[in-house]
């Protein structure tokens, strides 16, 4: 098995999750916090948009069964990257759509896929995806681990969360587990 560690984040972290939990290779997905200016934000502070830190995801995955880039081909296609600081109604820097790069390896993946997207005809914005060195990352209370699959009944993830696992199961379906 070839470990790796990919740190996203796209908006609410409950929605990331949702996604690269459907995922072969994905053998564990943790919720928090990263990219901000203190030690051990608290949630409240971090929603509130005092801290700087986005919510993010650090998705442990199996680098021979799923690629880097494919994480983030799965990534990009599951939110909107051209929007800064906003992902549908949560706005603010705590939902900004960033990768947080481990290695100057994903650094270039992250940065050649962004190149390739923008160049693409049907993006008709920019990509505003900020790519950062990883720094610290702080795990999120343990009601927001397994959010989804603990509160899919909440009104959030029916219209949220549902629509792209929908899109993930209808546009990468030879990836799921």
């Amino acid at each position: 098995m070839a470990q790796a560690k990919a740190t996203l984040a796209n908006g609410c972290f409950w929605c990331t999750e949702a996604v690269f939990q459907q995922l072969k290779g994905v053998f564990q997905i943790i919720s928090g916090f990263t990219g901000g200016k203190i030690k051990n934000p608290p949630y409240r502070e971090v929603v509130m948009g005092r801290t700087g830190h986005a919510e993010a995801i650090q998705v442990d995955f199996d680098d021979d069964v799923i690629s880097y880039k494919t994480i983030l081909e799965v990534f990009f296609s599951t939110h909107d990257p051209t929007t800064l600081n906003r992902q549908g109604y949560d706005v603010g820097t705590q939902y900004r759509s960033a990768i947080f790069y481990h290695s100057e390896k994903q650094k270039n993946i992250a940065e050649e896929l962004i190149l390739d997207l923008n160049n693409k005809v049907f993006i008709d914005q920019p990509i505003v995806t900020e790519v950062t060195k990883a720094t610290d990352f702080y795990i999120a209370d343990e009601d927001h681990q397994n959010f989804y699959n603990n509160n899919s009944e909440f009104r959030y993830c029916q219209l949220i969360i549902d629509p792209k696992l929908n899109h993930i199961k209808e546009n990468y379906a030879h990836l799921l587990k």
